[in-house]
């Protein structure tokens, strides 16, 4: 199904956020129906720094489109705010879509932006943000591909405020509207009432430094009338914490003259390679290279 069709589906649609190759077709092997390219984990995972605007847009196309290259759901890339005006956004979105990917999210925050969920943010005004949407509306060449109009303005200027701007951003054409980092279930709640638009939300895991967005089953936001949730950070910390469990294990290993042997620690040869589809390179061996076998 298309993302759109997705989206507009009675049932909410989990998008899980990727950050590579590998875990887009992680997300895919599980029967996921779409993903999420997210900004942070591609600033983590490539360059190795904060979600605090150090990546420009030619990595981030580069990242999200080698992503969309290595799975067939569709995927919603982060295009963070644009990178610039409402010029720079009609710009980014055709090279986006021209990249394969299925949509972009564009918020609102100054540039250089931050991660949602840290202090600092400030935003650009309402009819600013506006006329990116109608840029990045008129700027696509299918229909089909989804502007998600994020706005970060919960925080400094409050539920109402960020109502007020989704509104706004949806009756410029956006076809997906996010209020990041609201505080409390009832603010969502009150955001997905308010909001004459598809609405998404953005949920973390259990575990946080800070009071952030409440962590709300996926099935209860369905039941508030919320349409897409976002697990942006689910596989970068979770993969952060795998690499820190191996390498200790590793070490402890390396002291005693031992080798690692929990099978909880990795996957198996087969398995890493059966996700990451090499049965489809071996079909293409035996079809133009018969005497190579992976």
């Amino acid at each position: 199904m298309r993302l759109k069709e997705l989206i507009e589906d009675r049932e909410i649609l989990v998008m899980p956020g990727v950050f590579d190759g590998l875990s887009a077709r992680l997300v895919q092997s599980l029967g996921y129906r779409a993903a999420f390219a997210t900004g942070a984990g591609l600033a983590e995972s490539r360059l190795g720094v904060p979600d605090i605007g150090l990546m420009g847009m030619t990595e981030s196309l580069e990242g999200a489109a080698m992503i969309a290259r290595r799975t067939s759901l569709p995927v919603l890339a982060d295009a963070d705010t644009g990178y610039g005006n409402a010029v720079n956004a009609y710009v980014t979105v055709q090279r986006f879509e021209q990249a394969g990917l299925a949509g972009v999210m564009l918020e609102d925050q100054v540039w250089p932006k931050r991660c949602g969920h840290m202090k600092g943010k400030s935003v650009i005004s309402a009819d600013e943000m506006a006329d990116k949407v109608r840029a990045a509306v008129l700027a696509r060449s299918d229909d089909g591909f989804i502007i998600k109009a994020r706005t970060d303005a919960a925080a400094t200027h409050g539920i109402d405020e960020a109502i007020r701007r989704a509104n706004l951003y949806a009756r410029a054409g956006a076809d997906l509207v996010f209020a990041d980092a609201l505080l409390s279930e009832d603010d969502i709640a009150s955001f997905a009432r308010g909001v004459d638009a598809p609405v998404a939300v953005n949920m973390g895991l259990g575990l946080r430094s800070r009071a952030t967005t409440p962590l709300i089953p996926a099935k209860t936001l369905e039941r508030m009338g919320v349409a897409v949730v976002i697990y942006p950070r689910l596989l970068t910390t979770a993969a952060m914490r795998g690499m820190q469990l191996a390498m200790t294990s590793f070490a402890k290993a390396l002291e005693s003259d031992a080798v690692i042997t929990d099978p909880g620690l990795q996957t198996s040869f087969e398995e890493y390679h059966e996700i990451l589809g090499m049965a489809e390179f071996a079909e293409l061996e035996s079809r133009f290279a018969p005497d190579r076998r992976p």
